[in-house]
């Protein structure tokens, strides 16, 4: 065993043989994701652990999921369904999702061609997009966006175009939309209820999405994992607007309608055309997805309709506690019509240059967290003035909040 003396960073270290090394070696990275830092969640998540702070930021429950499905997956792990499951997912979980795809949209599609489980949405959105898309494809994005959209979009080499959507009601801006797409645009990547301002893309916004698409041979890859937390207006999935269903991949997944994050199981529901791309990525990414986890998956997505409404008023009642709360605090609250989130400006405090800056301080000064989302635009100055908070959490954490941001969050005058 050797041994080096102590040095400054990137110096050369002897050992007691005579050979060199460098005990802190520069770090390394693809140029592809050379610009993604670590990711705003968990340096948000670490300051808060620092400072104890109340979590109002990365969009996780801080309450389990329900009994019946917790119990369906100590069953099949009791009943020995614990190896490798079938690459493209269960078979009564792939039937599962077709069956509550039907009634959630009226289309009826082969479980065993046309539906492929992943290792949650976000694997589903790498598997589709590394599946379906080639380097120097254009990918439109709408702005603000989950930040995993980007990333992976760079991992395949694509050229990523942005369409901001903008406050006070985030609609889609027409006019930019056409304008933007190109004889090299190959997708649209649609978000909706959207992720991080709670804004639900209307009928009309989807038909002229759809209507563009079709008229330029575009395909569109739909992440709809907040189907279920829809307020104010009915989900619509693009997939069932006519002539649509041959060209999208709709992805979803367990995690936010049965809050089991931690299981990671989504999905992604395409024509078998474009099925094969995604299955061919799934299959060297992750190949299979946890087998007893699948099987209670399957029992949750057979859930009564009485769950599902019974979710929605949950979620409201938190939403409600958490948005009169931010008002009556003095930010400025921008409407959320589904998800669990809520986006405000900041600005009215005058306490930062930013929403980084206003983040930090909220967390060190204040004791609460929420998601900075200048992160989310290919601009980042877009974004400086908003903030995002999560009402996925428990009613009394909520208050508690409310309570220390009325207490210690004061607006200049």
């Amino acid at each position: 065993m050797s041994t080096s003396t102590t040095t400054p960073d990137n110096q050369v270290a002897s050992n007691k043989d005579g050979s060199t090394h460098n005990p802190n070696p520069p770090l390394q990275i693809a140029k592809r994701l050379e610009k993604f830092k670590t990711t705003i969640f968990t340096q948000m998540s670490n300051l808060a652990v620092k400072h104890g702070a109340i979590n109002l930021g990365q969009g996780f429950p801080n309450f389990d999921g329900p009994d019946f499905v917790k119990e369906a997956a100590i069953q099949a792990v009791k009943d020995g369904k614990n190896q490798y499951a079938r690459g493209y997912g269960v078979p009564d979980l792939n039937s599962a999702i077709a069956e509550r795809f039907k009634k959630d949209t009226g289309l009826v599609v082969d479980p065993e061609k046309e539906i492929t489980v992943t290792s949650g949405c976000t694997e589903a959105i790498a598997a589709t997009i590394l599946g379906l898309i080639n380097p120097g494809d254009e990918v439109i994005l709408f702005a603000p966006f989950y930040d995993s959209y980007e990333a992976t979009l760079s991992m395949a080499g694509a050229k990523v175009k942005g369409i901001t959507l903008c406050p006070p009601d985030f609609a889609l801006p027409i006019e930019e939309l056409k304008s933007a797409i190109s004889k090299n645009t190959r997708a649209i990547l649609l978000n909706t209820p959207h992720n991080p301002t709670g804004k639900m893309f209307t009928r009309e916004e989807l038909n002229t999405i759809a209507s563009l698409c079709i008229e330029n041979d575009v395909l569109v890859f739909s992440d709809e994992v907040y189907d279920k937390l829809a307020f104010e207006m009915d989900h619509i999935s693009i997939a069932s607007l006519p002539g649509m269903y041959e060209r999208t991949v709709t992805m979803n997944s367990l995690g936010k309608t049965f809050s089991l994050t931690g299981w990671k199981i989504g999905w992604a529901i395409a024509p078998p055309h474009l099925a094969w791309g995604v299955r061919q990525a799934h299959a060297f990414l992750t190949f299979a997805t946890s087998t007893p986890m699948q099987w209670a998956a399957a029992a949750a997505l057979r859930a009564p309709d009485s769950y599902y409404e019974e979710l929605r008023r949950d979620y409201n009642a938190k939403k409600a506690i958490l948005v009169e709360g931010l008002k009556a605090v003095g930010f400025k609250v921008y409407p959320s019509s589904g998800t669990y989130f809520v986006v405000v400006d900041h600005t009215p405090f005058g306490v930062a240059n930013d929403d980084i800056e206003f983040c930090e301080y909220l967390i060190k000064e204040v004791g609460v967290v929420a998601i900075p989302t200048s992160v989310f635009y290919l601009n980042p100055e877009e974004g400086k003035n908003l903030v995002r908070f999560t009402f996925c959490k428990d009613e009394a954490t909520l208050r508690a909040a409310v309570e220390r941001m009325k207490e210690k969050l004061f607006r200049r005058k």
